[in-house]
């Protein structure tokens, strides 16, 4: 497993954490790293404070996007998954739009249900597709 797929795994638990205890994704990175639990890779807690900074357009393109389907009757893994792979697709640079939307499916098959994978897939696709009309 590369360093990256471990950070988003471990960013995924931070932000999972965090929707379940009403807190903020940074306020639960500082809560991990005060309780000596700091992640590793840096780049989880670049995707923590990424996904919080723009939690609120990220969560509108979601509703937007995921038809039929409220951010609140979602799994909670599935919502944080997407919430991390729309950040990557639409303000990380530096990551592929694949491998965002691939390393986002990689997560759900392994975390959530049967049906989540194409879900996903199929949301953050729609949203590759429009990305351009989107930031």
């Amino acid at each position: 497993m590369g360093a990256r797929t471990k950070a988003r795994k471990r960013a995924l638990d931070v932000l999972y954490a965090a929707d379940l205890r009403g807190e903020s994704g940074v306020e639960a990175l500082e809560r991990v790293t005060a309780e000596a639990e700091a992640p590793a890779n840096p780049y989880t807690a670049v995707l923590v404070r990424g996904v919080s900074e723009h939690q609120a357009r990220i969560d509108e393109v979601l509703e937007e996007f995921s038809t039929d389907w409220s951010l609140t009757r979602m799994p909670a893994v599935d919502r944080n998954v997407l919430r991390i792979g729309v950040w990557e697709l639409l303000w990380a640079d530096d990551v592929p739009d694949t491998v965002a939307v691939t390393e986002a499916m990689t997560l759900v098959r392994e975390l959530s249900t049967d049906e989540s994978p194409a879900f996903v897939n199929g949301v953050l696709g729609a949203i590759q597709r429009k990305k351009s009309t989107l930031v």
